[in-house]
């Protein structure tokens, strides 16, 4: 009897081992893919609704603007939207992950970390949306850094200003581990360049 609860443990621990490997090669995989820039959506300025990058009007960039500029006597600025990037799978097997933490830099600026617990799975040559949601507070960052500087930052990679923007994005993939998530030490860096409108 004893022997053959021995068996049944070790082979629990096998089994979970080969669930470890296979976690770990998924998000292997995922540090394999190939990321690139989509789209910005769900832009919200100070209460503003200003929809997608590539479709902000003209009033909406009068809003930014004035916001922006006008920063000083607010006191908070609440900003959100989704950084929309193609993940492309290259490899033969499955590239997933069960959570990610991740960093935002605008230039040299450092712009937003958070995570998403959403689980991503991207199949052999399959190219799939990964949708990152960012909310953070403007005031923060412009206590952080300046008015100025945060004011420039945001209207070039909103496209106000024609500047060239520098956007770097870590993710740490995340997998669970018994009931646990465990983060993956080595972040995937993503840069992005883009130019204004």
């Amino acid at each position: 009897m004893t022997k053959k609860i021995m068996l049944i443990v070790l082979a629990a621990v096998m089994l979970s081992g080969c669930d470890i490997m296979n976690k770990i090669g998924g998000a292997y995989q995922l540090s394999q893919s190939e990321y690139r820039y989509s789209s910005l959506s769900n832009i919200q300025l100070a209460g503003i609704n200003l929809g997608n990058a590539s479709a902000i009007s003209l009033s909406n960039l009068a809003s930014i603007s004035t916001v922006l500029a006008g920063s000083s006597s607010m006191q908070n600025i609440p900003f959100s939207m989704t950084l929309n990037m193609d993940v492309t799978n290259p490899n033969s097997s499955a590239a997933f992950l069960d959570a990610l933490d991740y960093s935002i830099m605008i230039n040299e600026l450092e712009f937003a970390e958070g995570k998403m617990d959403i689980p991503i799975r991207i199949q052999p040559g399959e190219t799939t949306v990964v949708p990152i949601p960012i909310s953070i507070d403007l005031k923060n960052l412009m206590n952080r850094y300046s008015q100025d500087r945060v004011a420039n930052e945001m209207s070039g990679f909103l496209g106000i200003t024609p500047n060239e923007t520098t956007v770097t994005v870590k993710l740490w993939p995340k997998l669970t581990v018994g009931n646990t998530l465990i983060k993956v030490p080595a972040a995937i860096p993503v840069v992005f360049n883009f130019g204004g409108r």
